[in-house]
């Protein structure tokens, strides 16, 4: 499993993230104060999700030696509070390219429903957090 450092100074909102040899920057949107040099935490949840979806069919696509020429996946998520809980609605628009028939569009679509980030996200998380001294 990979470790994940993320590291927060003084300017506003700008955070750098580095996964083994990868590094990338999150920030918010100037509207809310970050300096927007790079997508803001739940954009970046959103794309674990999409590439996640995308990887899962092209590798299934692969193993079957279908024609999926390329995968298309649009995001976005919704939150709606009620006095109990917040639920978070997430839409997945996904299109398929390639000489495929329905039951091969409709077979990759559904594999894509069992990524592993769509598994952890659609079952119970529990966070433990510890403080370092």
């Amino acid at each position: 499993m990979d470790e994940i450092k993320v590291t927060i100074g003084r300017e506003k909102y700008r955070t750098e993230v580095h996964i083994n040899q990868h590094n990338l920057i999150a920030d918010e949107p100037i509207e809310v104060g970050g300096t927007d040099l790079g997508p803001n935490p739940t954009s970046i949840l959103l794309s674990a999700l999409g590439t996640c979806k995308a990887m899962t069919m092209r590798m299934y696509a692969d193993q079957k030696q279908w024609p999926l020429d390329a995968v298309e996946i649009i995001l976005s998520s919704e939150v709606v509070k009620s006095t109990q809980q917040q639920t978070t609605y997430i839409r997945c628009t996904v299109k398929l390219f390639g000489d495929l028939d329905e039951v091969q569009k409709e077979r990759i679509f559904k594999v894509g429903d069992k990524c592993p980030v769509q598994k952890i996200l659609s079952n119970p998380v529990v966070i433990e957090s510890n403080m370092l001294q």
